[in-house]
């Protein structure tokens, strides 16, 4: 492909995306106008990405580059496609060879979002990190995510750039004022470039990493040949003031080091049991909340921070550390960072379920949600008792994340209570639990679901409502629902004929996702049916089953 034409497909790509983007708000899902665009959308990049791994949008306030290609540019603040990502912190967005529809379909349907208009209580970033993309990634610049009205941006900004001028003439100011403080002998000098510049800083972090890890290993070799406790308590005093430091700077690769080192000791059954009590303390310590606190500031400071080490440090420290971990998850400002934490109360949550539970009980709604969440990833059917208390608690965005939860946790005693859920009053959180019942799969949940279609009440509720429970249906793809199906599309009534064409659209709708090509004959009856809805959903649902997306 070459240069231009990539410029090219690149600009219809997001030529595509900003049409959906509208169409999304604008259609329902069955919708063939709904249907057709994603599906071109797709096309392009399925096209696209067949020549290329991946393809990088790159957000500045009014601008996307491609590479270093400006392809998008709009100075005004409505329909800025560009503002839209960028304010809410969004610099890259990289979707990968391998991008599925389904992939697709989902992030549109977060951008389509009317974030200005709808109660939604969580920006991009968080709605793209709650999917979990396996074919879209992002970079986020945490120092710039903003909570600010778009009409005040650009003053901010224009504030932040005067701040660092201000600063940078006191700097230099402060130099020449120094300067001329005493005399100086004239010398030759000779200036460093950049490259000297980062050899200098380099060696110098290297040369304080390399005296830290020698002075662990003296450490290590008086406590193996240590002679009386006092030896044992003073060396293990110093590995304290040790790992106290290197939190300070970051460096839980040294850290790490110094709890592999100590758990070999502990592992040595040459030593006595209460002489390696002053090294397993080194354990506790590290998990304490003196520690915990200078990593969370160092995870809110945005210091790049190895993965696979980060994850090695939390599997190494002790259960404690859970406390300080949730105190500090209601505290932390960036997203990155609290992402950090929920991973390592994930991993932690699993030697100590009751702990993790304790977060249930703080007052501030979005931590509780978040131990819900990572009770979820957990999965472990104990959290079951603490879960079922929180059902009732007042803030909706938290019942809907443990209404997923139960759904994902499954067993009878949930299938009861989320069958409660349906009638609740919200239809946010109706709709939570319908499709909580369908992730368990289960026969009785199936029964639930037929019971309260056909429920007098059911036909009164909003069409979208209906939608979401014949596409939970959808999910068993039995002889059970196909047969309960066309009992819908048959049925016949003389009253309220408008809701029962409601219905019937929505039958129609669950069996285009469900994909049989033997309900074709059934679908043909109805897609020139005299009622708009009835006809338009057949059309769409002979469509999917056509092209098989």
């Amino acid at each position: 492909m070459e240069v231009s034409d990539d410029i090219k497909e690149v600009k219809d790509i997001l030529q595509n995306i900003l049409k959906a983007k509208k169409t999304f708000r604008m259609y329902p899902r069955n919708n063939p106008v709904y249907l057709k665009t994603l599906d071109d959308t797709y096309a392009k990049f399925k096209d696209f990405l067949v020549y290329k791994d991946h393809l990088t949008f790159k957000f500045k306030q009014n601008s996307i580059l491609y590479d270093t290609e400006q392809i998008y540019y709009n100075p005004d603040k409505e329909d800025n496609i560009a503002l839209f990502f960028f304010k809410d912190g969004l610099r890259e967005l990289t979707f990968k060879n391998g991008l599925t529809q389904e992939e697709l379909e989902e992030f549109l349907k977060i951008i389509a979002m009317d974030f200005d208009r709808e109660a939604i209580d969580d920006d991009i970033v968080t709605l793209l990190w709650e999917k979990d993309f396996q074919n879209i990634s992002y970079i986020v610049d945490e120092n710039f995510l903003i909570d600010i009205d778009e009409e005040d941006y650009a003053s901010t900004v224009e504030e932040k750039v005067k701040e660092k001028v201000t600063d940078l003439n006191d700097l230099m100011r402060a130099y020449s004022e120094g300067f001329q403080e005493e005399d100086v002998k004239k010398i030759s000098i000779v200036s460093l470039t950049d490259n000297d510049l980062k050899l200098l800083v380099e060696k110098l972090e290297k040369d304080t990493d390399n005296k830290l890890e020698k002075l662990v290993n003296i450490l290590f070799e008086i406590i193996y040949q240590y002679e009386n406790k006092s030896e044992l308590e003073n060396v293990s005093l110093f590995l304290k003031d040790i790992i106290q430091f290197s939190m300070k700077h970051g460096e839980l690769k040294i850290i790490v080091n110094i709890l592999k080192m100590a758990q070999q000791f502990i592992e040595e059954p040459s030593f006595k049991e209460e002489d390696k009590k002053y090294v397993k303390m080194l354990y506790s310590y590290t998990g304490s909340e003196e520690i915990i606190s200078l990593l969370a500031e160092i995870l809110d400071s945005g210091i790049e921070i190895e993965g696979g080490i980060f994850e090695e440090f939390i599997r190494f420290i002790d259960k404690n550390s859970i406390p300080a971990f949730i105190k500090f998850l209601g505290e932390l400002k960036t997203i990155r960072a609290r992402k950090s934490v929920i991973e390592a109360l994930i991993i932690l949550g699993s030697k100590d379920i009751q702990s993790i539970a304790k977060g249930l009980n703080d007052p501030r709604w979005y931590v509780v949600r978040n131990i819900i969440y990572i009770l979820r990833r957990i999965g472990d059917r104990r959290s079951l008792d603490y879960l079922i208390k929180t059902v009732k608690h007042p803030d909706i965005r938290v019942r809907k994340e443990v209404i997923k939860t139960l759904g994902e946790l499954g067993g009878k005693e949930v299938i009861q209570i989320l069958k409660e859920f349906l009638d609740d009053t919200d239809m946010q959180v109706r709709i939570a639990s319908v499709k909580s019942l369908g992730n368990t799969g289960s026969e009785a949940a199936k029964k639930i679901i037929f019971e309260k279609i056909l429920d007098k009440a059911f036909k009164d509720k909003d069409i979208e409502e209906k939608k979401d429970f014949f596409e939970v249906l959808s999910k068993w793809k039995d002889q059970d629902v196909l047969d309960f199906l066309v009992k819908i599309l048959r049925k016949k009534t003389f009253f309220n004929r408008a809701k029962l064409y409601e219905n019937k659209a929505c039958a129609v709708f669950c069996l285009g996702l469900i994909g049989s090509k033997d309900v074709l004959p059934i679908l043909d009856e109805f897609k020139n049916s005299g009622n708009k809805l009835l006809r338009d959903y057949t059309q769409a649902a002979l469509k999917r089953i056509e092209y098989g997306s």
